[in-house]
């Protein structure tokens, strides 16, 4: 186990300590890039069922959304339940517990006969998930300061980006020998798989002399410090409302691809990775960027860009511009955009509160899948369509660069 004194080192140094990284920061970032991949992974690998389910489930779209909505919302809770819980307890038992509840779940979604049972058991599933992502985030916090944590953040976005180019394909091949149940009995497998990677190579990075105690007083103590750090709220804000871009394309792409435009499941899997794609390439452009431009700064200028495409995107939604290369083009603009937003928002808002990474991590964490939660439905009320995708994603980058603009978010010195 870390000292408080390496724990402390490493958070200030490029290399992380082999006493606590066992043995490299290439294997830490892979086991925390696995860990983070879980969530997507149980998000994103039925999305090309979603269609099916509706039908079989004898259920309109927007009711089948519904499952999603289950999925983003226990994410959300879940992670409120987890940071205080890993700030007291370390950081692998709390991931253990989580990890196995979602292969219960899962199990039940195998099983389940209605939407009930599978809108359920998709929220548990959430839970289980977001152990790992709390987890994962919470020992970069633990390790890294600034600068560092948002490049460390970058090259979990690498692995993690993987997830959406894989999920849904390998859904949609699923699909093909199987009913959508059987979708569920891959994210058991994977789980299962995840735990024991987990349980072999991560280390506990947070040194008991350094936990707080798990109390319901010293919990909300925490909360509250957090939550009265102006700055540390807006960055939060600015993780949640970037990420509504994200979880709104995550919601409507299916409908809008395979209904509207008449994607077969296999094409849809192939074009929503694309979009993990240049998600993906933004986060590793932005590894350079931070060579030469503070996180906060990058956070400015890739919002600004998000907005001005957005609004673009709402022109060629409503003159029905384009076919869809008018909607997959300025999608894809807006995805890589949030490619520099995600890695570095978090790692700006968690280098001010090394005390309570945990606790920091799960609010981050809560206020990202909750605005998914809210986002997923409204996107289906909204119509399932390109005008509804393209009003949620600008109104979320656009409202996020105005509260960064507010507090003064794109100052160099974050603190």
């Amino acid at each position: 186990m870390a000292t408080s004194r390496t724990v402390t080192a490493t958070r200030h140094e490029t290399p992380v300590s082999a006493e606590v990284a066992t043995p490299s920061r290439l294997r830490m970032i892979v086991v925390l890039g696995a860990l983070v991949a879980l969530g997507p992974l149980t998000i994103d690998m039925y999305l090309p069922a979603l269609p099916r389910i509706a039908d079989e489930l004898g259920v309109s779209s927007s009711v089948a959304q519904l499952t999603l909505t289950g999925t983003l919302a226990g994410l959300a809770l879940g992670q409120l339940i987890v940071g205080p819980l890993s700030d007291s307890l370390g950081r692998r038992r709390p991931l253990m517990g989580g990890i196995a509840l979602h292969m219960l779940a899962s199990l039940v979604c195998l099983f389940a006969p209605n939407i009930e049972v599978l809108s359920l058991a998709r929220g548990l599933q959430g839970m289980g998930a977001a152990a790992a992502a709390v987890v994962a985030v919470a020992v970069v916090g633990d390790l890294f300061d600034d600068s560092a944590a948002a490049t460390v953040m970058s090259r979990l976005m690498l692995i993690l980006g993987v997830a959406p180019i894989v999920a849904p394909s390998l859904g949609a091949a699923v699909l093909l020998r199987a009913s959508w149940h059987w979708v569920f009995a891959v994210l058991i497998v994977l789980a299962g798989a995840l735990l024991l990677v987990a349980a072999l190579a991560l280390p506990e990075t947070l040194p008991v002399g350094n936990r707080r105690p798990l109390q319901v007083r010293s919990i909300a103590a925490t909360y509250l410090s957090l939550l009265r750090d102006l700055r540390f709220v807006a960055l939060v804000v600015v993780g949640a409302l970037g990420m509504a871009g994200l979880f709104a394309y995550i919601a409507g792409a299916a409908f809008v691809l395979q209904g509207r435009h008449g994607l077969d499941q296999q094409t849809f899997a192939l074009v929503f990775g694309a979009g993990a794609i240049a998600f993906v390439a933004a986060t590793q452009v932005n590894v350079l960027l931070l060579r030469r431009f503070s996180p906060q700064r990058i956070l400015l200028w890739a919002l600004a860009a998000a907005t001005v495409v957005g609004a673009s995107f709402i022109v060629l939604s409503v003159t029905h511009t384009g076919g869809i290369y008018g909607f997959l083009v300025p999608v894809w603009a807006v995805l890589a955009m949030m490619g520099f937003v995600i890695p570095n928002a978090p790692a700006v808002a968690l280098s001010r509160h090394h005390e309570a990474a945990g606790t920091a991590a799960a609010l981050l964490g809560a206020a990202q899948f909750g605005v998914g939660a809210a986002i997923a439905p409204v996107v289906g009320l909204m119509g399932n369509d390109e005008i509804a995708l393209s009003v949620v994603m600008t109104a979320g980058v656009g409202v996020a660069v105005l509260a960064l603009i507010a507090v003064g978010g794109a100052d160099d010195d974050g603190h």
